[in-house]
């Protein structure tokens, strides 16, 4: 949980919007993950781009900001694909709400901020290891995969609690 204080100085601890971008070749068979800095929360793990929310910016422009930031890339953004609610996702020391946007890369117009250390493209049939993912993005792909294969109505909405599963 993040602490934040209001405007009469209240603490509060609030839920925060995050913005995550799976960002693919232009030919759609790669993806695109950051190896997140030591100095981060999961150091060293993978993680599709993303972070939080700018305050006055809209969810299109966090997550094509957060895209150039840690990739490099500037993307167009092709639906938004997850909204995830969950109170209780794995590997977060904070409860957020994600919205994921699937884009493409479109040029490299930048060098990737000191939040990621290594910037990899991967096929789609060739991820890494579950062990390897920062979060619940090693899931998030899975997910992505499925829709691939057989696609449903987006975006999806995740808010289970792992007890109610």
């Amino acid at each position: 949980m993040i602490h934040c204080t209001f405007e009469n100085d209240s603490p509060a601890l609030l839920r925060h919007v995050t913005v995550d971008v799976v960002l693919f070749s232009q030919d759609k068979t790669q993806v695109v993950l950051v190896r997140r800095a030591p100095f981060l929360s999961n150091p060293n793990k993978l993680a599709v781009p993303g972070g939080y929310l700018d305050r006055d910016e809209t969810l299109e422009q966090g997550a094509l900001r957060e895209c150039k930031e840690e990739t490099g890339y500037r993307a167009k953004l092709i639906s938004l694909f997850q909204i995830i609610d969950a109170p209780d996702r794995p590997q977060e020391d904070r409860q957020n709400i994600s919205f994921v946007f699937l884009g493409i890369a479109e040029e490299l117009v930048a060098h990737p901020d000191n939040e990621s250390s290594e910037i990899t493209w991967y096929n789609l049939d060739k991820l890494p290891d579950k062990n390897e993912f920062a979060f619940d993005h090693y899931e998030l792909l899975q997910s992505v995969l499925e829709y691939g294969k057989t696609p449903f109505i987006l975006p999806q909405i995740i808010s289970h609690r792992k007890n109610d599963i």
